[in-house]
């Protein structure tokens, strides 16, 4: 697991519980990062949303510097999947 997934667990573990979906943010170079009933882990598993950004972009948007929305509309954050479930993550992240 690289360091970024790591401290992203960790981070993310914290504010979210339970996950109403199942979700799964890849983090280009880095890996992935699935959320769902059971929390945050590490994992590549079947979603029902799939989004994909670099590490720059996940990290800006962990860090609430930029907007899960405005990434999406402006290319940096892609979705693959449930539409819905995406804008329930990213009310979680953002």
């Amino acid at each position: 697991m690289s360091d970024v997934i790591d401290a992203a667990v960790a981070a993310l573990s914290a504010r979210v519980k339970g996950f109403d979906g199942v979700a799964k943010f890849i983090v280009t170079g880095e890996g992935a990062i699935m959320f769902d009933a059971d929390g945050v882990r590490e994992g590549d598993e079947e979603a029902e949303v799939t989004l994909t950004a670099d590490a720059e972009v996940f990290k800006a948007i962990l860090a609430g510097d930029m907007n899960p929305t405005m990434a999406f509309m402006t290319g940096k954050l892609k979705v693959d999947g449930a539409m819905g479930t995406a804008m329930k993550l990213g009310a979680v992240l953002g």
